[in-house]
């Protein structure tokens, strides 16, 4: 930067003539110090060491750069009171800052450039691009992305989450894409991959193990706080990130990732190979498809596949929502096989129901006819019920009912009206009038109906009154015995104490 002539001549006035220090000059004219040292240094009047203000750490600086040489990771507090315990008395926070200035820097390392066969490699990973809001449900927003490492050809795949079933889906739609797999795949040490590592023992998740051992490559993590091993596609994701996500507008995922896929076949393959810049990435890619592996002839399984329980209620709870089963499969344990599509309950090898995969939570999914299933079977449990206490009360009934039913009549209708006549007039007397119905040869209930009022004009009792009481007040009801009110008519035979007199006689 160029220094205005007049502010080099204020600088050096003050500085030589005012005896002003560096830090003062600085201030007063509204400049850095380095710019007024850099004035003075050129100039020939730089500032001598012996004029530098000596620090309190300064007797301590030996002791503090020995312990880091021995402790580089010691913290700042740690020293600050071992420091303490020797004499120094000076301000904590100032002392942090001294620290960061003190504490031994790691060396600079140089790194290799990594080179690849063609259809030797391809690197993969996740990337996380905010989050999508559908109904109720906020669910991440995550990118499949796997790179060729000699061609740079990106493959790109939008997700809802980041599960096992999405991961090794990625996959198999890279090679469709690539019509190809490389030899070997090159990951962090993400749990899709890696479940445990100690060392160099290294325990595969078994999911990608069985992918691995269909398309015949293999699964290669980097070592640990290694992301320079797989730059390519560390790179590839800031490329997405700023050529194509940064604004971009979208209706749904299947409008992302239709836009993400002439992104990737369009734009990204006609970049500029970085091994020969007379070359783009397609040209690259096309050179490269040769080499890569050919595809299995079977598909491989994909699905993700979760054992559930099925309570009271007929329905299983998948990924925040809940899925209608047929309800003769409650209280069981079932299997459920979901992929973006659909939602499929297996029992076995069964499939019991198939609905279309919802991504907002706490939804109910229903079939209409698990639903009829079960309400039906409902009604037919209270018919049974009916028949069943028909037949202990009236035992002739069931005769009414088999009769009825060989000429073709509705015996749930007749069920429901046998049972309301039961409860008007009562057992005894519905027994008899079935009784006298089937020996006329009329299994019908309006005969059943005219037999009890036949009996009921003989007895000249009055019509009966249905009346339904709880339970509980009808325990309590006792039965009321009428006395004969001729006995309040009845004299008793004692004299009275005190007679009345004889009445006068008219004569007297």
């Amino acid at each position: 930067m160029t220094i205005a002539p007049d502010l080099v001549a204020q600088i050096l006035r003050l500085h030589a003539v005012e005896k002003w220090r560096v830090g003062t000059v600085a201030r007063q004219l509204h400049v850095h110090r380095d710019t007024v040292r850099r004035v003075l240094a050129v100039s020939g009047q730089a500032v001598p060491p012996s004029l530098l203000r000596p620090s309190r750490i300064d007797v301590y600086r030996p002791f503090i750069l020995a312990t880091l040489a021995k402790f580089p990771s010691l913290t700042a507090a740690r020293l600050y009171a071992m420091v303490g315990e020797r004499g120094y008395v000076g301000c904590d926070s100032h002392f942090r800052h001294l620290i960061a200035e003190l504490r031994p820097r790691p060396p600079a390392q140089a790194y290799l450039r990594l080179r690849t066969l063609p259809g030797e490699q391809a690197q993969v990973d996740w990337a996380h691009f905010g989050h999508l809001q559908i109904g109720r449900a906020r669910r991440p927003l995550m990118a499949f992305v796997m790179v060729l490492s000699y061609c740079r050809m990106i493959f790109l795949r939008f997700f809802l989450d980041a599960r096992m079933d999405s991961f090794l889906r990625g996959h198999v739609e890279a090679f469709i894409a690539f019509n190809g797999c490389p030899r070997v795949a090159l990951y962090d040490n993400l749990k899709s991959a890696v479940l445990e590592r100690v060392g160099d023992a290294i325990r595969f998740n078994p999911e990608l193990l069985a992918l691995a051992a269909h398309y015949r490559f293999e699964p290669r993590p980097v070592a640990v706080a290694r992301g320079n091993e797989k730059g390519r596609v560390e790179r590839s994701i800031r490329y997405i990130r700023d050529s194509f996500f940064a604004g971009r507008s979208f209706c749904d995922l299947l409008d992302l990732n239709a836009q993400a896929q002439v992104w990737c076949l369009g734009l990204a393959a006609d970049r500029r190979w970085p091994e020969d810049s007379a070359l783009s990435v397609r040209q690259a890619f096309e050179a490269e498809g040769r080499s890569l592996m050919a595809l299995p002839e079977t598909a491989f399984a994909l699905g993700e596949r979760v054992a559930v329980k099925v309570g009271k209620t007929p329905y299983i709870r998948f990924d925040l929502n809940d899925y209608s089963v047929p309800h003769t499969h409650v209280r069981c344990t079932l299997t459920v096989l979901a992929d973006e599509q659909w939602v499929r309950v297996l029992d076995g090898a069964t499939e019991l129901a198939r609905h279309r995969r919802c991504w907002d939570s706490h939804a109910q999914i229903e079939e209409d006819a698990h639903v009829q299933r079960l309400v039906d079977a409902k009604r037919a449990g209270r018919a049974h019920r009916a028949c069943d206490r028909l037949a202990q009360a009236a035992p002739a009934s069931a005769e009414l009912l088999k009769r009825a039913g060989a000429r073709g009549e509705n015996l749930g209708s007749i069920t429901a009206t046998l049972m309301r006549l039961l409860d008007r007039w009562g057992a005894a007397a519905l027994q008899a009038a079935i009784t006298d119905a089937l020996a006329r040869d009329v299994a019908h209930p309006n005969a059943v109906r005219l037999a009890l009022e036949r009996a009921r004009a003989a007895s000249g009792e009055p019509p009966p009154v249905a009346l339904v009481l709880p339970e509980h007040v009808a325990k309590r009801d006792a039965p009321v015995r009428t006395h004969d009110l001729r006995t309040y008519d009845r004299q008793p035979d004692r004299q009275p104490d005190h007679p009345e007199p004889p009445p006068e006689s008219p004569d007297e």
